[in-house]
C-alpha cells in the first residue's frame, strides 16, 4: 500500500480530473449530495489503477437523469430499479447509484430496495470496510466510517457490520471475499472466515451465473491460488466447485510428495506463469483446465498389484467431469467444450518421452489439439511439478523438441490448417455421389492420409482416392 499521504495527493487528483470534476460541479449546483465511492477510493490508497468510476449521491434516479443527460453522450438506465444510473462523460463511462438503505428477506439475495438518505448510511451496508469509504464531492473529504483505512494498512478483509450478518444478507459476499484474497493480497480476518464457514451453504440462494462470474473473476487475477485455499478452507468450494476439495484426498502417482490438490494448484500457478512469460492476456480457459485437470482421478483411483496407485483414464472422465460442471454453472458452450479437450489431451503428450513420434503422430497431436495448440503447450508443460531436477529437466528438453517439431513440419507443409488434399466438391466429382454420408467417410480417409504421409497433391491423391472407393 501507498503511504496515506501519496493517497490523498492521487485521491486529490482524481478529483481534480475532467470526468469527476464535471459531475461534482453540476451535482452541487443542482443542489445534491455526490461521492466517489468505493473501488476508486480503495485503488487510489493501494497504488492501483481506476478503472471505473463509481459514485454515490442523494439524488433519486429521476434527479440523476436529470443532471447527467446535458453532460453525456450516452447514458443507460438498466439498473435504475435499484437507484443506479449509468452514462458516458467525456469518454468515461461512470456509474451513479442514489443512497441505498437496503433490506433482505433471508430467502434470495435479492433485497427490499430502499433509498437512504444519507452517505454514512449507504457506506456501512457494503460488502467490506476497504470499500466502505468515500470521496465527498467537490469538497474532497475522506468519509471513512468503519475504518477503511485501518483496514487497508493492515492489509485486512472484514464487513463493516457483523460478518455473519453481512453474509447472511448477501451471500454472494463471501466468493467476493475469496475474490479480493487474490486480486488485492489481502488476509481474511478470523470472524470473517469463521462467518464463512458457517453460513457456506447459504451460497445456494445464489444464481449459478453470478457464482460462475465470481468464479471467473477470482481465477483471472494475478496469484488466484490464495482465494481458491480460503474457498475449500471454509467449505466454500464444496457448494461451487466441489471436485477440487475432493482433489485433497489423492496421491500423484508422478509426485508422491504432493496430493492431487497441490499439485492442481501448482500446475495453475506455472501455468499462469507459462502465460505471462509467452505475453498471453490472463486466459480462463487456460486456468479453468489448469486447476480442474486431475478431476478425474477421485473416480479412476486403483491400488495395483506392489503398491503402487494408478489413475487410468483419469483425463477422459475427467474431461466429463469438467463438462458436467461447467454446464452446471452455465458456462458458455466454447469454454465447455475447450476446457474439456484440453483435460482430455493434456497426458498425450508423455507419449513423446518413451519414443520419438513419427511425423504422422506430430500431425495428429497438432490436428487434435486444433485452435487449443498453444494452450496445450502451457497445460502440458505446467503439469511437470517434481522436484526430481533430472526428470523436469528431460520433459522439459523432450516438449522442446516436440514444440521444434511442429514448427518445422508446420513450416514446410502449411500444418496449422490440416486439410486433406481434395475438398468435398473434389471427392464427390470424382466418385460421382451427391451430398452423403459416404462423401464424409472419403473425406476422413484423405485426411487420415494426409496425417499419415504429409501432403501428396491433388493427383496422387485422386489416385489413392479411386483406389481405396473400389476396395469398398
Amino acid at each position: 500500500m501507498e503511504s496515506v499521504a501519496s493517497a490523498v495527493q492521487r485521491l486529490d487528483e482524481l478529483a481534480a480530473s475532467p470526468t469527476v470534476a464535471r459531475l461534482a460541479d453540476a451535482f452541487a449546483h443542482a443542489g445534491h449530495e455526490l461521492a466517489l465511492v468505493g473501488g476508486p477510493v480503495r485503488d487510489s490508497f493501494l497504488g492501483r489503477a481506476v478503472t471505473d468510476l463509481d459514485f454515490t449521491t442523494s439524488a433519486s434516479p429521476d434527479e440523476i437523469l436529470a443532471v447527467v443527460i446535458p453532460l453525456s453522450d450516452a447514458h443507460w438506465d438498466i439498473g435504475r430499479d435499484f437507484g443506479t444510473i449509468g452514462a458516458r462523460v467525456n469518454g468515461e463511462q461512470v456509474e451513479i447509484t442514489t443512497y441505498r438503505a437496503d433490506s433482505y428477506d433471508g430467502a434470495t439475495r435479492k433485497p427490499t430496495v430502499e433509498f437512504g438518505d444519507t452517505l454514512e448510511g449507504d457506506l456501512v451496508r457494503r460488502d467490506f470496510t476497504v470499500n466502505a469509504m468515500a470521496l465527498r464531492l467537490p469538497q474532497r473529504v475522506l468519509v471513512d466510517p468503519r475504518g477503511g483505512v485501518d483496514a487497508l494498512l493492515s492489509r485486512t478483509l472484514t464487513t463493516p457490520g457483523a460478518p455473519a450478518v453481512s453474509f447472511g444478507d448477501d451471500p454472494l459476499r463471501m466468493l467476493r471475499a475469496a475474490r479480493f484474497t487474490s486480486q488485492l493480497g489481502f488476509t481474511v480476518d478470523e470472524a470473517t472466515r469463521l462467518a464463512m464457514s458457517e453460513l457456506a451453504d447459504r451460497i445456494s440462494i445464489i444464481s449459478v451465473e453470478r457464482i460462475a462470474d465470481e468464479l471467473s473473476k477470482l481465477l483471472l487475477t494475478d496469484d488466484p491460488v490464495p482465494g481458491i485455499r480460503l474457498l475449500v478452507e471454509t467449505g466454500l468450494a464444496e457448494h461451487v466447485l466441489p471436485e477440487v476439495p475432493a482433489l485433497k484426498l489423492e496421491v500423484d502417482e508422478h509426485a508422491h510428495h504432493k496430493d492431487v490438490y497441490e499439485h492442481s494448484l501448482t500446475v495453475l500457478e506455472q501455468a499462469i506463469s507459462y502465460e505471462k512469460q509467452r505475453g498471453h492476456e490472463p486466459d480462463l480457459v487456460l486456468r479453468i483446465a489448469a486447476l480442474l485437470h486431475d478431476i478425474g482421478k477421485p473416480s479412476t483411483k486403483k491400488v495395483e498389484p506392489g503398491g503402487v496407485v494408478s489413475f487410468h483414464h483419469h483425463d477422459i472422465v475427467g474431461a466429463k467431469l469438467a463438462a458436467r460442471r461447467l454446464r452446471t454453472l452455465h458456462f458458455d458452450n466454447d469454454t465447455i467444450a475447450s476446457v474439456g479437450r484440453l483435460i482430455e489431451l493434456h497426458l498425450r503428450f508423455f507419449g513423446y518421452t518413451e519414443g520419438a513420434w513419427t511425423d504422422s503422430a506430430v500431425r495428429r497431436y497438432v490436428r487434435d489439439a486444433g485452435p487449443l495448440l498453444e494452450r496445450l503447450h502451457i497445460l502440458t508443460r505446467a503439469d511437470v511439478t517434481t522436484r526430481n531436477r533430472r526428470k523436469a529437466d528431460r520433459l522439459a528438453f523432450a516438449y522442446d523438441d516436440l514444440e521444434h517439431r511442429i514448427a518445422e513440419i508446420a513450416e514446410a507443409e502449411g500444418l496449422a490448417a490440416v486439410r486433406p488434399d481434395l475438398d468435398g466438391e473434389d471427392i464427390m466429382r470424382i466418385l460421382g455421389l451427391k451430398p452423403s454420408r459416404e462423401v464424409g467417410l472419403a473425406w476422413k480417409f484423405l485426411l487420415d492420409l494426409r496425417l499419415d504421409e504429409g501432403p501428396l497433391g491433388a493427383e496422387v491423391a485422386e489416385q489413392r482416392l479411386r483406389e481405396w472407393w473400389a476396395a469398398r
